[in-house]
């Protein structure tokens, strides 16, 4: 186990080796589009804002101040497990009451969308539990080879398919709280 000054210059490393791919103002650029085209389509709904926890936190919280009308808030907490080619191996940590969710416009928040297995088990769930709609909104959308189960309604940025981290994701549990997007260099 890594003594705290180690893992600290680690980490850093880990920054100072990565390639920028979205400054601050191209990811803040990219929320306020994303939160106009929210506005529009559900502006004069009351959705039910669902993020999933842990990784939309730094998205949520941009976001939040930027959708002015009225909306509910909650939260989902979901982590996967088990073989990682299967879909349907979810712990539900936390999901909100079904009264809740039913004849609702909900809309779930994550910071990316990868294969898309824990976007789609959600948002299943949630269409079972009586939403009238639910739309998935992602700050980033991983641009991979392979078909996803759902796609995004709602996207910042697409990102190439390398470890990327910043603006709510992470790099080995460290730099969600950066204001970019990096990619980790393949080199190290």
């Amino acid at each position: 186990m890594m003594d705290i000054q180690t893992k600290r210059r680690h980490t850093q490393t880990m920054l100072d080796r990565a390639e920028l791919l979205f400054s601050e103002a191209e990811c803040r650029s990219a929320l306020e589009r994303l939160a106009g085209e929210i506005r529009t389509d559900l502006g004069d709904k009351y959705p039910l804002l669902l993020p999933v926890m842990g990784g939309a936190v730094v998205f949520t919280g941009q976001l939040l101040p930027l959708l002015r009308f009225p909306l509910d808030f909650d939260y989902v907490h979901v982590s996967r497990y088990g073989d990682k080619l299967e879909g349907g191996n979810f712990n539900w940590l936390r999901m909100p009451e079904p009264e809740n969710i039913a004849g609702r416009h909900v809309v779930v928040l994550d910071d990316i969308l990868d294969e898309g297995h824990t976007m789609a088990a959600i948002k299943e769930k949630l269409v079972e539990m009586g939403a009238a709609s639910c739309s998935a909104a992602v700050f980033a959308n991983k641009l991979i080879s392979k078909p996803k189960p759902i796609q995004a309604d709602y996207v910042g940025i697409d990102v190439p398919d390398r470890y990327v981290f910043g603006y709510g994701m992470d790099a080995a549990g460290a730099w969600r709280n950066l204001g970019a997007v990096y990619a980790l260099n393949p080199a190290g």
